[in-house]
């Protein structure tokens, strides 16, 4: 396998993690605003053909899963997928894939940050948004700042929330269903299809989504114990989240009409209050804002670890790659953090559109991770031996096949949102252009300065 001369760079990075907090930080920042509030919006594109969006993201991500799970337990690093782009493709796609999943992940914690705005407001209706951004972001930094092994196991409780209550309501839901207290809805207004038959094509932003957040594991793998914890939290995260999305939207859908979502409370707020269950809107809305909260947390960390692997590697100001002396990079953290800013401006003067706005906006730097780590598992799987696929603790069954699927899926689905909203294409090609200037102006200071 080729040099590992960049991994070295990281080094002062504590390996603390176990393979449940890896899984719970993955967990954590993919259980959040995209399934709770973001189920909404794909609700009302697709009707209950929603599920079928979710079965299609279900699988995109399983072939990222196994990708992504083969080349961390090989090149186990906090730049993780910028890493396996410099390794294996080139440093063009290693920054491309880097900087563009720092940009897209900071701006994705003021999504969290207006979720959170908008389910505190279900209690305290007269308290300004600003407050509940200013009061909630503190809090998160004061968490980040400290070592990484405090931090694993804060968002490990924190995550662990989210997995029980949304266990609990697919064990609740389907008994709602079965029972018949709750007249099952699938196809009670228009049908399966409401919105025809292609509309679960047009979900598929909101469902990959969703589901963005296994690539948290690979950023993760820099500060694991072991390769072994590596694989086990590769496994741990895609079999939590597919049993926990796929169950969730399929009970949801059952209970609450689809043409009854929207973003001004989470649905599945909606639902419990719709089935008059005595204070059980109230346990979920603190539900739905503990994983906002863990969702920006999660983003927080990964972020600032990003951007920490941007420096050590030239691709940042060099005084970002510092770390304190419990192994936190303290600026790279305040740095990152820009989204907090992004969420108190979109709130303050277009709350009504902040929430899918910053979505938008943060979906395809997220897929850009996506396509490069794929791209590089190929190269990977073709540039080594048998043996040496072997040796890993994880292995992807589909080999190079299966991320040459997922690859052309997930291209597919970045092009087919580019033709249905403009929003998404100017944005998106504004995205690449911007990055690619940066890397040719990095990369040209970095050559005079080596001079």
């Amino acid at each position: 396998m080729p040099s590992e001369q960049e991994i070295t760079h990281e080094q002062g990075l504590l390996r603390q993690l176990s393979a449940g907090q890896m899984a719970m930080v993955a967990v954590g920042g993919s259980i959040g605003t995209g399934l709770l509030l973001g189920s909404a919006p794909a609700m009302e594109l697709a009707g209950p053909a929603v599920i079928l969006s979710f079965l299609l993201a279900a699988f995109i991500n399983w072939t990222v899963a196994l990708a992504l799970g083969e080349l961390a337990c090989a090149h186990p690093a906090a730049g993780s997928f910028g890493v396996y782009g410099d390794l294996y493709l080139n440093d063009w796609a290693g920054f491309l894939s880097r900087g563009g999943y720092w940009a897209a992940i900071a701006v994705s914690i003021g999504a969290e940050m207006v979720a959170a705005t908008v389910y505190m407001a279900r209690w305290f209706p007269r308290v300004d948004a600003l407050v509940w951004i200013l009061v909630f972001s503190l809090a998160l930094l004061l968490v980040n700042f400290r070592g990484v092994g405090s931090y694993g196991r804060f968002e490990f409780w924190f995550a662990m929330i989210k997995v029980v209550t949304i266990a609990s309501f697919i064990v609740l839901g389907a008994a709602l269903l079965v029972t018949g207290r709750v007249a099952p809805q699938y196809t009670a207004n228009g049908g399966f299809f409401p919105r025809g038959y292609l509309a679960p094509l047009l979900a598929m932003t909101f469902a990959i989504y969703t589901f963005g957040g296994i690539e948290f594991v690979a950023v993760t793998s820099g500060e694991s114990r072991s390769r072994d914890d590596v694989a086990k939290a590769v496994r741990l995260t895609f079999g939590m989240l597919f049993l926990l999305y796929l169950g969730a939207i399929t009970v949801l859908v059952g209970i609450l009409p689809w043409n009854n979502a929207g973003v001004t409370e989470s649905p599945f707020v909606t639902v419990f209050r719709s089935v008059n269950l005595p204070g059980a809107s109230n346990l979920m809305n603190f539900v739905v804002l503990t994983a906002a909260l863990s969702g920006a947390n999660a983003a927080l960390y990964v972020s600032s670890r990003m951007l920490f692997s941007m420096a050590r590697n030239g691709w940042a100001p060099g005084a970002l790659g510092k770390l304190n002396a419990k192994g936190s990079p303290n600026l790279a953290l305040l740095v990152s953090s820009y989204g907090i800013v992004v969420a108190v401006i979109l709130t303050k003067w277009a709350p009504a559109n902040a929430f899918e706005f910053i979505l938008r906006a943060a979906f395809f730097g997220m897929i850009l991770s996506w396509v490069v780590s794929l791209a590089a598992h190929i190269s990977f799987r073709r540039r080594s031996t048998p043996q040496q696929i072997a040796a890993l603790p994880l292995r992807s069954p589909l080999g190079a096949g299966g991320s040459m699927i997922g690859l052309t899926v997930v291209c597919a689905v970045v092009v087919k949102g580019w033709f249905d909203s403009r929003v998404n294409l100017v944005s998106g090609v504004l995205y690449l252009i911007l990055l690619t200037c940066a890397y040719f102006v990095i990369k040209s200071a970095r050559r005079s300065s080596s001079l």
